[in-house]
């Protein structure tokens, strides 16, 4: 499950830092890589839950980025 989905009671409590944005973006690439197999294998109907799940970590790291201030250092890219 999505690290983005949290339970009402728990909205806007949640701390945002380093690690939880690193967390999000590798759970983005695992879900984009997900959506490519499904894609490929002509089974489009099965991406839909995945492309659900994608967007709505793009909206949640879009407004973390929007909320931010300008003077803040930028992410430094993962080890991979």
């Amino acid at each position: 499950m999505s690290i983005v989905f949290v339970p009402k009671k728990l909205r806007g409590k949640a701390k945002v830092n380093q690690e939880t944005i690193q967390r999000l973006l590798d759970e983005n690439d695992q879900l984009v890589r997900c959506i490519t197999e499904y894609m490929q294998k002509g089974r489009a109907v099965e991406c839909v839950q995945y492309q659900q799940i994608l967007h709505r970590n793009l909206v949640y790291l879009a407004t973390i980025a929007d909320a931010s201030p300008d003077g803040m250092t930028p992410m430094t890219p993962p080890l991979h």
